[in-house]
């Protein structure tokens, strides 16, 4: 039995690793995503950073990432439509799992 034991804890220590990397990169896509929203919207230094932090703390409002896009849509009005704000969502999630893979 001890072989299925180490089987089953590989397998849950892999799938504990590939959770902890998919909320690294939302993370550092929701980042990514708060400076780019930040300097449409004219700010920069702390202000752009603290901008960042808060649309990572938009995330945590329900699971997905509808709340992201509510918020910088909102924020956002006619600098960037919907679509747009999705764009770049994937353009930064692609940056961010890359970004991780290499580190």
């Amino acid at each position: 039995m001890s072989t299925f034991n180490d089987r089953e804890r590989a397998f849950e220590n892999k799938y504990a690793h590939d959770q902890e990397m998919v909320f690294k990169a939302v993370a550092r896509r929701n980042k990514k995503l708060g400076l780019w929203a930040a300097g449409l919207l004219g700010h920069s230094g702390d202000a752009a950073e603290n901008y960042a932090l808060d649309v990572i703390r938009a995330d945590f409002e329900e699971a997905g990432h509808e709340d992201v896009v509510r918020k910088l849509t909102a924020d956002l009005g006619d600098l960037a439509d919907d679509a747009t704000i999705r764009a770049k969502m994937t353009e930064f999630l692609s940056e961010a799992k890359a970004e991780l893979s290499e580190g």
